[in-house]
């Protein structure tokens, strides 16, 4: 059988990965804080066959090793943590991170997860947390009474309570980082958790060492860029199209070989 018709179609199911992860991104372009996935392709092991070497060689070049690829495999599906475009809500409640770093959000396995941002409230235990209900960490109890949340580019946290003047102090927020962002795990959400692949998390105060600001009254927006995703589409499609003339082009000579006549 011709390995031509599985070449191709490895490069057949490798392209329609990359076209499945480019409807994916098209898909939430306008989700806010969404990070773009982008694909990596990789050939497959090789196969070898001894041949006949140079005339006149010596025995041990008698013969060569020829090989032959075995097509195309989509070998990792990494996100893009490039920031998106940051917009301003003027909503209390609404927070970006703008450079790097994640707020840490505790699960309730009591495991840790990730998020950059994102619209937060009062959850029912009286915590600032996610929409999801799911509170930032360390817990942040708000006040009953407060009139208003006040989040500082580094971090503090505060709250206006009637019958006070100065704001009451409820905890710093701090940021983490990943050596290897690219290896968090999406666990929907725009919530991530560590890998092997992505280390540990890396604790920071927001504003130092690297560490991105908090902006109060603003969210991220998406990374996908449609021109770029529009581009890449076409190159997939070319790219699917190629494998397929090559399965047709196999199949055809395979048809001459079974139409031969003594």
């Amino acid at each position: 059988m011709s390995d031509a018709l599985y070449i191709g179609a490895t490069g057949m199911h490798a392209q329609q990965a990359h076209v499945d992860a480019i409807a994916n991104n098209l898909a939430n372009v306008n989700t806010l804080g969404f990070k773009k996935t982008r694909v990596s392709f990789s050939d497959m092991v090789v196969s070898g066959t001894l041949v006949a070497g140079r005339p006149g060689a010596g025995e041990a070049d008698a013969f060569v090793n020829a090989s032959t690829g075995a097509g195309v495999q989509a070998v990792a599906f990494a996100r893009v943590f490039a920031g998106g475009e940051v917009k301003k809500t003027d909503a209390p409640l609404d927070v970006a991170i703008a450079g790097d770093g994640f707020l840490e959000l505790a699960m309730p396995d009591g495991s840790r997860a990730y998020a950059r941002g994102g619209s937060l409230k009062v959850n029912a235990d009286g915590l600032l947390a996610t929409q999801a209900g799911i509170p930032l960490k360390p817990n942040l109890a708000v006040p009953d009474n407060a009139e208003a949340i006040l989040i500082s580019a580094a971090g503090r946290v505060q709250a206006r309570v009637p019958g006070q003047v100065a704001p009451v102090d409820l905890g710093q927020l701090e940021l983490v980082r990943f050596a290897n962002a690219q290896g968090l795990l999406a666990q929907g959400g725009n919530v991530y958790r560590s890998t092997e692949a992505s280390g540990d998390a890396i604790g920071g105060r927001a504003g130092e060492d690297g560490m991105g600001t908090l902006a109060q009254g603003f969210l991220e927006g998406s990374n996908v860029k449609l021109v770029e995703e529009m581009v890449d589409l076409m190159v997939a499609q070319r790219a699917y199209e190629a494998s397929v003339k090559v399965v047709q082009a196999a199949d055809e000579m395979l048809g001459m070989i079974n139409g031969l006549r003594r």
